[in-house]
């Protein structure tokens, strides 16, 4: 097995990002299939001296975010100047030949290979991290606002509830009073309809129909 294949089992459990194009093909991502909702956050790790700084947007500030974690900016000088010669290889140079020209920049430099393993360690330390605080961070933001969704359905399902209840039940006062108002309508029917348009007109006790 290559030494770029057998990262997954020489890191195993440590924060090695795996590139997909590397990965055997059931372990690729299925993109017929939507990806879960939520996953249980993992434990957070302790690295940031302070808060790092929040990903409005979705965009990240490295170099905030590493400062966060006590990366000196002389180690992230050393990771993006090993990265810089890493990229300004021809495509194609062979892996050995790769390594050769860089440990040679590098000594010429003078920046130790201990150095820059470590620095590089600690940003994608430092990355996991960020990854992992913002995971708890939605989770708990996703969990309040669905406690929230749900007392409000709950809230909204009862209004409903109360508004059928008075409106069944202003159906049914309607219809008894009608039926109430068509038994005592007999009576005013009895006297005649002039008698009745009468003394309405002449009672202070009542009020004109409206037209």
């Amino acid at each position: 097995m290559s030494e770029k294949k057998s990262w997954g089992s020489t890191v195993m459990g440590w924060f090695i990002v795996q590139n997909p194009d590397d990965a055997p093909a059931a372990e690729l991502v299925d993109t017929e299939r939507p990806a879960p909702r939520r996953t249980a956050p993992q434990p957070q790790l302790d690295v940031f001296s302070e808060p790092p700084p929040p990903a409005t947007g979705g965009n990240v500030d490295y170099d905030k975010v590493f400062e966060a974690a006590g990366i000196g900016n002389d180690e992230r000088e050393r990771v993006s100047r090993t990265l810089e010669l890493l990229t300004s290889l021809p495509p194609g140079t062979e892996e050995a030949v790769k390594k050769q020209i860089v440990m040679a920049s590098l000594r010429a430099f003078g920046v130790p290979v201990e150095k820059i393993i470590e620095a590089s360690a600690q940003e994608l330390q430092a990355l996991e991290a960020y990854i992992r605080s913002g995971a708890a961070d939605t989770e708990k933001v996703t969990s309040e606002a669905e406690t929230r969704m749900k007392q409000y359905e709950e809230e909204i399902a009862n209004l409903k509830k109360v508004m059928q209840e008075r409106v069944d039940e202003q159906q049914a006062v309607i219809k008894k009073c009608n039926n109430k108002k068509l038994e005592v309508q007999k009576v005013l029917e009895f006297f005649g309809q002039e008698a009745v348009a009468k003394v309405v007109r002449d009672s202070p006790k009542l009020q004109q129909p409206a037209a």
